[in-house]
């Protein structure tokens, strides 16, 4: 599957005084009527309880030009640095990064068990058009690249 493009989003989650954002590549579109999508997350991941307990979450889905939020949110940054020095669109409920080229708020809908990982199925509530130029952010091969 490696070789087979994957668009690159950022989820976010915000449960009381906690928020956490984590790349990913494993989100596709499920249905326009009702609008669903869905994202796959790692059981280990610091964010699939907390995905689970808010019951909402955001994607930023990346621009081509977004290669280094892609690979902060990917590190596995602790909480108290997770935010530090990045650019909100939206700092009210998930957070939203800024320069993105869609945002999509979405309630949870199902939470599927897929081995290692949990996908969750969210009602999309409300989407926003960013910035339209520099293509979209993808990840083939083990690289980022524009698409």
């Amino acid at each position: 599957m490696r070789r087979f493009p994957a668009g690159v989003a950022v989820v976010t989650v915000a449960l009381d005084a906690q928020r956490v954002g984590l790349t990913v590549s494993a989100v596709t579109s499920l249905s326009l009527d009702p609008p669903l999508v869905a994202v796959a997350i790692s059981r280990q991941a610091a964010m699939h309880e907390l995905l689970a307990e808010s019951q909402a979450f955001s994607l930023s889905l990346l621009s081509g030009d977004q290669v280094g939020l892609a690979q902060h949110f990917a590190r596995g940054v602790p909480p108290i640095a997770m935010w530090e020095g990045i650019e909100l669109h939206r700092s009210d409920g998930p957070p939203l990064l800024s320069g993105a080229s869609a945002w999509l708020d979405c309630a949870l809908d199902n939470e599927l068990s897929a081995g290692d990982h949990t996908l969750f199925v969210g009602g999309v509530t409300k989407t926003e058009l960013g910035r339209s130029s520099g293509g979209a952010l993808a990840y083939v091969e083990q690289e980022y690249v524009v698409v």
